[in-house]
């Protein structure tokens, strides 16, 4: 039987939530990776040392296996006392434009009032995570926002800047032009399109921000991964809601995808031949991009079919994972 052999995968981009949701999802990340970036979206944000250390020692209850959450502050005005004091806790800072996606309200409204803390960040070494969106056209916020991107990059030239969770194609030139302009590529922007979101119906459990795009995207995205591209790495933004709220009349963005990244990741890499660019995509590359020393920890899949459960419950909490009730033809055999 084919098996492959992944050591200390990492997802670079994670929502684990909080509360009974957290105890739900948070081993399907645990398990298989040894590390990842926490997203500080959660309420209350994640904009202070108490509330970090807090938040990590709830994630950390849920940890059977060496796991390392590498945690994330929500971005507002810092000073430099702060930020000297919570660098060696955290692996960067998270902007939100103001109101573009969940917990975002009290995000960035003016780029200008938070110049002096990127220039601070800059000066410690303190990498700034974006999500990059504006307010326009729901297809079209992202590729709206490519522009702010380079200029954060020639503003602040030594600002290591992570363009998360890409999914138009038009933004995959600044990672060629500007040196501190990385990217995060999750797997639902590299296997879905549109027409999976609202095609025939609205599937509410694939509507995420930023929104799926076209295939053409798509491609472009696989082609970057696929060839393990060094300034790219692999964060899934799994990001489970209730399943009575993603089927509710105003779903909330969010694609819980936890539950089949790595099987799913193979049979993908597997489909183009690329199994050999795997390792670099899913934790090699973000080991360079982040400077991190992760858990030991290996992953070997089999060649075997798993079958996706149509949701993931507790007595507190459900929600629906992509793919639900369908087939990837890989599947975990062994994590040591």
């Amino acid at each position: 039987m084919q098996t492959i052999t992944l050591n200390s995968p990492l997802d670079m981009h994670l929502h684990l939530r909080d509360g009974d949701m957290l105890s739900l999802v948070a081993p399907y990340s645990m398990e298989p990776f040894a590390g990842a970036i926490i997203m500080p979206n959660i309420n209350p944000l994640v904009d202070n040392l108490e509330i970090l250390e807090d938040y990590k020692s709830r994630i950390m209850a849920c940890s059977k296996s060496a796991f390392e959450p590498y945690m994330t502050l929500f971005m507002k005005p810092y000073s430099r006392e702060f930020l000297e004091s919570a660098r060696d806790k955290i692996k960067a800072v998270k902007l939100y434009p103001a109101g573009v996606t969940t917990n975002s309200e009290n995000g960035v409204k003016s780029l200008e009032a938070i110049y002096p803390t990127l220039e601070i960040m800059q000066e410690l070494g303190i990498i700034l995570s974006v999500h990059g969106e504006t307010h326009g056209d729901v297809f079209e916020r992202e590729a709206e926002f490519v522009e702010v991107y380079a200029m954060l990059a020639r503003q602040f030239p030594k600002l290591k800047i992570i363009y998360e969770h890409i999914s138009d194609a038009r933004g995959l030139r600044l990672v060629e032009e500007y040196e501190n302009i990385f990217a995060t590529i999750s797997l639902h922007h590299m296997l879905l399109t549109r027409d999976d979101l609202m095609g025939e119906k609205f599937n509410p459990h694939l509507f995420c921000k930023p929104v799926i795009k076209t295939a053409k995207d798509g491609e472009a995205l696989r082609e970057f991964a696929l060839s393990a591209h060094p300034k790219v790495c692999f964060g899934s933004d799994s990001a489970p809601h209730p399943k009575t709220a993603k089927e509710s009349g105003s779903a909330p963005a969010g694609i819980f995808t936890a539950p089949i990244i790595l099987p799913a990741l193979v049979e993908l890499f597997e489909k183009y031949d690329k199994l050999d660019n795997l390792q670099a995509f899913v934790s090699d590359n973000a080991i360079k991009i982040y400077g991190v020393t992760p858990p030991i920890k290996s992953v070997t899949l089999q060649k075997s079919p798993m079958r996706v459960p149509e949701s993931i419950k507790s007595t507190d909490a459900e929600t629906v994972p992509m793919m639900a009730d369908k087939n990837i033809s890989w599947s975990i055999k062994e994590i040591a």
